[in-house]
Order: C-alpha cells, then structure tokens, then sequence
C-alpha cells in the first residue's frame, strides 16, 4: 500500500471534500483525485460516493477512515516520541493554535501555565481561522486550540471543548478622548469615534446587539481582526474600544487608558479545544487548572 495515497485520502475525508483538502495540502483537486483514485483501484474498492455536488463515505470508506485514524494517529505520536528526546533530555513538546479573535494578553496569560509544568517544554504556538485550526488539530498537527467560541456540532471534526471560563467587557479610552466625550457611560458612546473587532470576533454580533438595544451610535472609525493592531490604535487616541475585564488593570497601565464603563450584557468565553475527552496531557491540565482557578475566578 502507498501510504501517501491513504493519507491524502484520510485528508479528504477528514476536510469533508477534495477541494478543502487540496487547499490544506496545497496541491490541485485534480491530482488529489488521482491519488484516491489510485487507493481505490488497489484496494478494489469505492471509498466515496457523489452525493449532489458533495462527496460522501462509502460503507468501505467508513472502515477505510477508522483504520486511517489509527495509522496516523501512531505516526504522530512516534514523531512526538523520538522529538521529546534530545540529548538524552526528555523535552516535551506542545503544539497549540490560537484562533486569530482572541487577543494575544488574554492568549498569553492562557498559554503562560504550559511553561511552568514539571518536565521541559519547547511550546510551538501558531494563530489562525478556527476552522482551519481545527484541521490542523484533526490531522494531529496541533495538541490544541485556543478559541473565543466551541467547536460546533456542525463540524465533522472528532474533538471535544473544554470551557476555560468567561469575562465581561470593559470600554477604555485615552485621558484625552475620555474628558472629550458627553455624558455617562454608556450615553457617552453615541457618536463617539469607535474601533471595534472584526466580524470573526465572538463579541463582535453581541456589540451590535447591545449598541441596538440601547439606541447606541457610535462612529466607527476602525474595525480589526487583530486585537493587538486595534489597542495600538486605542493607546493613540483614535477610539474607545473594548477588551476584556479579567485584563483590565493590565490594559490601563500598559497603554495609559482609563475606564470609561463596562457591560455585564457582553461576554466573551474562551475555549480549549484538544482530540482528548479527559484532558491527559500536562500542559493542558495546567493551562485549565490555572485558567479556571486564577483568570477567570471571579
């Protein structure tokens, strides 16, 4: 058997589609097409079935799927196994994405545990869409996503969601911005210049929301995927703009804002997402614990 054959295959059926997966691996529609095809004749059996314009298991490619996961599932951790020792040292190794809507302070103080567990670590840390990430977690590429939402039941991705805790949001602005605006929070905001996280952002639609709800309208002058490049913003006065809570104090002295309010109507929650049911692995137990207990436990 050609086990790159069986592995393009496992991408395909893992992606839900011969087009996801040639964009995951980088390679045509057409040559991932070919390689199936080519399993299929050794085997002497169908793995997919047309169904519309979607592609689906055959019985055989059930089966095909199931010994696949094993397969690989070995190999990464075979791979794992020979990397965590060097020099004679044990070092292990954490593979973790961070979904590009959760702000780097929040994603740093969350990662910030795996570096403190008992044995060596070398953390290899990545950022991205969700869904993508969630690929990569599904291919074994990641021991973990960081994500502001759950994994949806929607996604054919065999993981499971691990709640890590919950903050309100709180509005800040520059000594200057804050003494020019009218009015108490949030009246304040209506009209005010505001910078606000893109569409990706799990707090993005309860904004909205809440804005609507309360006759809110503020000029938006800005609007980031990047949490990091819309506090640069924040710091130089161009908007008032939102983080969380939990990260307050943290975001006042190191950008030299003040708080102008806060909301207990917007929420963001943060998730760990790992292959593990019960969480095993070291650095996610500590990155939990330390979440659950010290970040979010008020």
């Amino acid at each position: 058997m050609n086990f790159k054959h069986l592995y393009y295959f496992w991408v395909a059926a893992k992606a839900g589609g011969i087009n996801r997966a040639g964009e995951q691996l980088h390679t045509t529609p057409q040559t991932l097409s070919g390689q199936i095809k080519l399993l299929e004749q050794w085997l002497g059996r169908a793995l997919f079935r047309k169904r519309g314009r979607e592609l689906e298991l055959t019985s055989d490619g059930q089966v095909a799927l199931g010994y696949a996961e094993e397969i690989f599932a070995l190999g990464a951790e075979l791979e794992t196994a020979l990397r965590q020792h060097r020099g004679g040292q044990r070092v292990l190794e954490f593979r973790v994405g961070v979904a590009d809507s959760v702000a780097k302070s929040v994603a740093y103080r969350l990662l910030e545990p795996a570096l403190s567990v008992a044995e060596p670590v070398r953390l290899i840390g990545s950022e991205g869409k969700f869904p993508d990430l969630l690929a990569s977690l599904a291919l074994h590429r990641l021991d973990l996503v960081i994500a502001d939402e759950p994994l949806s039941r929607r996604i054919s991705v065999s993981a499971f969601n691990h709640p890590l805790g919950r903050t309100t949001m709180s509005f800040f602005a520059t000594p200057t911005l804050s003494a020019s605006l009218k009015g108490d929070f949030p009246r304040c905001l209506d009209g005010a210049p505001m910078l606000i996280q893109g569409a990706a952002s799990s707090v993005r639609q309860q904004l909205e929301g809440w804005l609507a709800r309360n006759q809110l309208h503020p000029r938006v002058v800005g609007e980031f995927d990047d949490g990091a490049l819309m506090t640069a913003f924040g710091r130089e006065g161009r908007g008032v703009f939102m983080a969380p809570t939990v990260l307050e104090q943290e975001t006042v002295d190191q950008f030299g804002v003040e708080v102008i309010g806060r909301s207990a109507d917007l929420v963001e929650e943060f998730f760990a997402v790992s292959v593990e049911r019960r969480i095993t692995h070291p650095c996610v137990v500590a990155i939990t614990q330390v979440a659950r207990r010290e970040l979010f436990s008020t």
